[in-house]
């Protein structure tokens, strides 16, 4: 398995802007005037996922909950593969029939047939499902990939084998479900890769944070660091959580700069919890 360098690598990483800025929807909350911060994990993810795309294969991304791994994934696939990204957004518990309908509404198989209603027969779907799949080389992402059934599984993997050049499909979860995705044997021999995603390292959270947004350009770096260590772990969307109560913060009390007093109050109203 792969790793991104982070927090266990212990050595610094200087965050920049990433290339290509993600969609504004991409960030969490829809954050006003946050950018794309071009992290180590967002590198290996891009690097990975280029690398599953033209092999046509399975490609895991595993990490605690707000390391960046959805981020990171789909901002990889809608600035380098647009035409071909296929994001499903399941339930808890999807079931074949889900997977089957969420790949009918993204392929806009809907506009064949009248109405959004699926064929009748689950065959036809899945005759239009592959020959739609077979004509572009498409990257299949689900998210929460660890809460699939067993039966899920095997019809991603029905759809894998029944298309002739293969089918990349990007399965994301959390660390714990690292032990779902490995129980899955079928993964075995059609991932190109399994990739952790770690936290941020310390040192480089300063020009991270600067990185995001705006709002911490005057922020020193010991403020910063303090402020990862308390509330943000490493953990860009728990940033992206205080940024946006900052924001809040100044808008509400007329300021028109960050200090240590609003920093502090707004730390005592949000952080209930040390973990997202």
């Amino acid at each position: 398995m792969l790793t991104a360098p982070g927090a266990a690598s212990g050595a610094a990483q200087v965050e920049s802007l990433a290339e290509a800025a993600a969609p504004g929807h991409l960030h969490f909350l829809g954050l006003t005037g946050a950018r794309t911060v071009d992290t180590p994990g967002l590198r290996a993810v891009d690097d990975a996922l280029a690398d599953a795309h033209q092999q046509r294969r399975f490609l895991c991304v595993l990490g605690d909950a707000g390391v960046g791994k959805t981020f990171a994934v789909h901002h990889a696939a809608c600035t380098r593969f647009a035409r071909s990204h296929l994001p499903l957004r399941l339930g808890a518990r999807p079931t074949p029939a889900d997977l089957r309908a969420h790949l009918h509404h993204a392929l806009a198989l809907h506009d064949a047939l009248p109405g959004d209603a699926l064929p009748a027969a689950p065959a036809l779907t899945d005759a239009l499902i592959r020959r739609a799949l077979a004509a572009r080389a498409y990257i299949v992402v689900v998210d929460e990939a660890d809460r699939m059934s067993e039966a899920c599984f095997e019809y991603l993997r029905f759809l894998y084998d029944d298309t002739p050049d293969g089918l990349c499909v990007v399965l994301i979860a959390g660390q714990r479900g690292e032990k779902a995705l490995r129980a899955q044997q079928m993964l075995a021999t059609r991932t190109a890769q399994r990739l952790t995603l770690r936290p941020l390292a310390r040192v480089s959270v300063p020009n991270a944070a600067w990185a995001l947004h705006p709002v911490w350009r005057i922020v020193a770096p010991d403020q910063l660091c303090f402020l990862d260590g308390h509330f943000a772990q490493g953990s860009l969307r728990r940033w992206a959580l205080l940024t946006h109560h900052v924001k809040r913060a100044l808008t509400a009390t007329g300021r028109t700069r960050v200090d240590s007093d609003l920093l502090r109050q707004t730390l005592e109203r949000i952080d209930t919890s040390r973990r997202p």
